[in-house]
């Protein structure tokens, strides 16, 4: 008997789970419909990819990490991989915005603490008083905390220029979150792990660093750590849409509610009902939470618990003939403690080559976040003037932009606050009740597009053992 399978919302999750689907009834020859359902005119959530005056422009995600597998994973099942884009090799630094002077991130140094000892007392990045704060993290004895937010691991073991001049920037460009509520054990319990097993983080990442070192050596040639595409991060959202049978996606299909119907789901729209065997909800939480008010208040509750920042980006190109400083790194991040707006700016077209002109360059500032909320306040010309003064001032640009793009990102980051893991394990309780439905997306194991593709790829397979589980090869 067919079994229909209704999969809501048409970003990299929702792609990712209604191709698995597909993959999997292909693969294991099951009669199974997949219906992806998607409120607005377009699909790939986030990502986006423009092409404007001969620039190639990404509004949201321009790379995905390779250290986690999935999304190479998804990439070769898709013939992509001939395809990648690499970093540039020769400007493969960022920098730290202090005291209005870009200083470049020592060499090795990962997020909280650094790899390379000679390097780290060389950087003018922090001061003698907090070098030998930080180099106290090997002698510091281990401390078992359940649940630490990143400021506070690293306030204990490194000290507070730690904090403020390296683990917040750098971690704001990647979760926009404040460091005082951001779960460490959520986010990077990686670090937590070299804290538990060698007593110190720097010697961690020695450690990791070295075995790394020794793996890329016995392995061949391996990939950078950032990827993305010739014609930029699109090309995954094509591919996938490129998989899916005709007439399985349904654009501008708004779900108002999703209610339980004997062995199945309704999922209920503005202009009628899809009936489902199985239901996959890759939308924000606080939209799957209104999804399911009627069928679970419990489970619609938690998913609602889940917080999450607004955000921006001002896109702005220039010529190189304009700007002072000879960009050569991939951008720079901004310490909440410059009373700064910007979170961050990625020299975009420095990062990937075919992005630009020789003769330009495009620029992407990040605005916004759970420590400057109030920016998004403004109209779309006040925080493009705002941004254009502070990085004309930090680089010396001495002209009006070519043309300037804002895209606008409201409630698009879920953060992974103190108390998150339990949050997590108490909604997979309640969804593993609701025979047929499971939830995805980057409200709760991971938001970067890896975790993405596998937290739709879990569900996929979790919806596929539910229905045919006597079926299975």
């Amino acid at each position: 008997m067919r079994k229909r399978v209704v999969v809501i919302g048409g970003g990299i999750a929702g792609l990712s789970a209604a191709h698995r689907l597909v993959e999997l009834g292909r693969d294991e020859d099951l009669d199974l419909e997949v219906i992806l359902l998607e409120s607005r005119d377009r699909v790939g959530g986030v990502i986006s990819t423009i092409e404007k005056d001969g620039f190639l422009i990404e509004e949201g995600p321009d790379a995905f990490i390779t250290t986690k597998p999935w999304a190479l994973e998804l990439c070769g099942r898709l013939g992509l991989t001939g395809v990648f884009i690499e970093t540039e090799k020769d400007n493969r630094r960022a920098f730290v915005l202090l005291n209005n002077e870009l200083i470049p991130i020592p060499e090795g140094f990962q997020m909280l603490a650094p790899g390379s000892l000679l390097t780290f007392l060389k950087t003018p990045l922090f001061t003698w008083r907090g070098k030998a704060r930080m180099l106290m993290d090997l002698v510091l004895p281990r401390k078992q905390v359940k649940d630490e937010s990143l400021a506070s691991f690293v306030r204990r073991r490194l000290g507070t220029e730690a904090l403020e001049r390296a683990a917040q920037p750098m971690i704001s460009g990647v979760y926009t979150s404040d460091p005082e509520t951001l779960s460490l054990s959520a986010t990077m319990p990686q670090f937590i792990r070299m804290e538990e097993k060698y007593g110190s983080v720097i010697k961690g990442i020695y450690r990791s660093q070295r075995v790394n070192s020794k793996q890329g050596k016995d392995s061949g040639a391996r990939y950078s750590l950032f990827l993305s595409f010739k014609r930029g991060m699109g090309t995954l959202v094509d591919a996938l849409l490129e998989k899916l049978p005709p007439g399985s996606l349904k654009l501008n299909r708004k779900v108002e509610r999703i209610e339980r119907t004997g062995e199945g789901w309704n999922v209920v729209l503005k202009d009628g009902v899809e009936k489902a065997d199985g239901v996959v909800i890759a939308a924000p939480s606080y939209t799957a939470g209104k999804f399911l008010e009627s069928a679970d208040p419990s489970l619609a509750q938690d998913l609602r618990t889940i917080e999450y920042a607004s955000s921006a980006v001002v896109i702005s190109v220039h010529k190189k003939k304009d700007i002072a400083h000879n960009l050569d790194g991939f951008g720079f991040v901004v310490p909440s403690i410059e009373n700064s707006r910007l979170i961050a700016c990625s020299f975009s077209s420095v990062k990937f080559k075919g992005r630009a002109p020789e003769d330009s360059v495009i620029l992407r500032s990040f605005v916004g976040g759970a420590l400057d909320p109030s920016i998004l306040d403004l109209k779309d010309r006040e925080i493009v003037q705002i941004i254009q003064k502070e990085i004309s001032t930090v680089l010396g640009i001495n002209s009006d932009p070519l043309f300037t793009i804002l895209k606008r990102y409201p409630d698009a980051m879920p953060q992974y606050n103190l108390g998150h893991l339990d949050l997590v394990g108490r909604i997979k309780e309640k969804v593993n009740k609701l025979k047929g439905l499971e939830v995805a997306g980057s409200a709760y194991e991971g938001v970067g597009i890896p975790d993405c593709v596998h937290s739709g790829e879990k569900a996929a397979h979790a919806i596929i053992e539910t229905l045919f589980n006597n079926k299975r090869k």
